[in-house]
């Protein structure tokens, strides 16, 4: 089972990073602000792995606390209420340390290469569970997946984001479906 699929294409990761500044322009100038002026034209997700290792813990602090409110923003379309893990200060470091070291290194993946390979999961059954709302991994990257993993049964809820309650009702659904056999 996945949900809000992300294939972590160099693509996918500008998109996130980069583009969405034009679904969220005030939310991505601060975003864009907590980088340095002279790195402000690179690749963010560059620019913010390497602040949330600066020897300064002040940096640290100040880019995983920046890095997860832009993360929130976009992912909390369809969600009720901001997610309270970005309260904790140990979450946000780790959550921002962990996606930026994935994004950046595109997940040690060549460009496409999860869709190439999904061939190989044929036999295994999946599902796929992604809302059409969800401007973070748009849907196009769920049905692509589903459309390559020939046992993969996708789920596009119509009034979802990113996550949230119907996206989890769902999932407990297919959980419920892949338990009962």
């Amino acid at each position: 089972m996945l949900f809000s699929v992300c294939t972590t294409t160099h693509r996918e990761v500008e998109w996130i990073t980069q583009d969405m500044a034009c679904v969220f322009p005030e939310q991505w100038d601060r975003f864009h602000a907590g980088v340095p002026e002279a790195e402000r034209d690179g690749r963010l997700v560059d620019a913010y792995d390497r602040l949330l290792h600066a020897p300064d813990p002040e940096v640290r602090v100040r880019a995983a606390r920046d890095w997860c409110r832009w993360e929130e923003a976009h992912v909390e379309v369809g969600h009720a209420r901001p997610d309270p893990r970005y309260d904790d200060p140990d979450f946000r470091m780790t959550f921002a340390r962990l996606v930026t070291h994935y994004w950046r290194h595109g997940a040690w993946f060549a460009d496409v290469e999860l869709l190439r390979g999904a061939e190989r999961l044929a036999g295994i059954p999946g599902a796929l569970v992604h809302g059409r709302r969800d401007v973070s991994s748009p849907p196009d990257i769920a049905w692509r997946l589903a459309r390559a993993w020939p046992d993969a049964q996708l789920r596009l809820i119509d009034d979802a984001g990113h996550g949230g309650g119907a996206v989890a009702a769902e999932l407990v659904a297919v959980t419920d479906r892949f338990a009962a056999g």
